[in-house]
């Protein structure tokens, strides 16, 4: 049995790759203190691009062996599991570097945490309300079409028309 299936790693549970029978004896087996960037990006998932580029902008600050080897301990991974959760919740980069600090902050106030989940969840009503008009939008397109042989296109028309302008979702890309 490999480490990187199961194991221990101090206070932090690493996932199984396969499920276990309840009889099953788990020999648990303890981490290193540190990992380098290809155990850690297995551990949490994410890319070795992606480690790289969150150490670049400053998000997470793993140590460095003798040899320049990126070293991350339990405590980076704690920040990189949030950090892929809060990325998967929708949050922007700065927004997840602000939740990073008020993870960090034991004198936080949870108000200000709901502030930014508030924010960000009025965000993606915004966009569901966009991406419903534009699915309104195209389903009175395609209901204009004939679908048939004929080259006349309803949908063409619709598009060619510089004067309508066609409701399109927020495009900003998170970051």
């Amino acid at each position: 049995m490999k480490d990187e299936k199961i194991g221990f790693w101090p206070n932090v549970l690493v996932p199984t790759l396969f499920p276990l029978p309840r009889c099953a004896i788990v020999i648990c087996c303890t981490w290193r203190d540190k990992m380098n960037i290809g155990e850690i990006s297995k551990a949490t998932g994410l890319p070795v691009k992606t480690l790289r580029y969150y150490e670049e902008i400053g998000l997470i600050s793993p140590s460095r062996a003798p040899n320049g080897y990126r070293l991350y301990d339990a405590k980076e991974l704690e920040q990189l599991q949030f950090l892929s959760q809060a990325r998967a919740m929708g949050f922007p980069l700065e927004e997840c570097r602000s939740l990073l600090a008020l993870l960090a902050d034991r004198s936080r106030a949870s108000r200000d945490v709901h502030d930014l989940a508030h924010t960000r969840l009025l965000e993606v009503q915004k966009r569901i309300a966009d991406l419903k008009a534009l699915e309104m939008r195209l389903e009175e397109m395609m209901a204009r079409c004939r679908d048939d042989d004929n080259p006349d296109c309803a949908i063409l028309d619709s598009l060619s028309r510089f004067g309508t302008k066609i409701t399109q979702p927020d495009e900003t890309r998170r970051t």
